[in-house]
């Protein structure tokens, strides 16, 4: 009876090891994904990567044209 008893009152307190070795032993998946996910692109990021690349040459691109046409104007009111 004693033993009943025993194993009754220790019962609770496996529950979180139980929990603790399931998190000791998936770490090393989780681990492992955290990384592939670290060094792979999704398709939203690159869309996103080049859109912002897009903006960004397109800006250079105005600023080279107006810079082109604001020298002419200058060239043509000098003649």
């Amino acid at each position: 009876m004693r033993l009943a008893w025993a194993i009754l009152a220790v019962a609770p307190l496996t529950g979180g090891c139980v929990s603790t070795v399931w998190n000791v032993a998936t770490a090393p998946v989780r681990a492992g994904a955290q990384v592939v996910d670290w060094t792979t692109t999704s398709q939203s990021e690159a869309d996103r990567n080049y859109g912002r690349k897009m903006r960004k040459k397109e800006a250079r691109e105005g600023r080279e044209l107006r810079k082109e046409e604001a020298r002419r104007r200058e060239q043509r009111d000098d003649d």
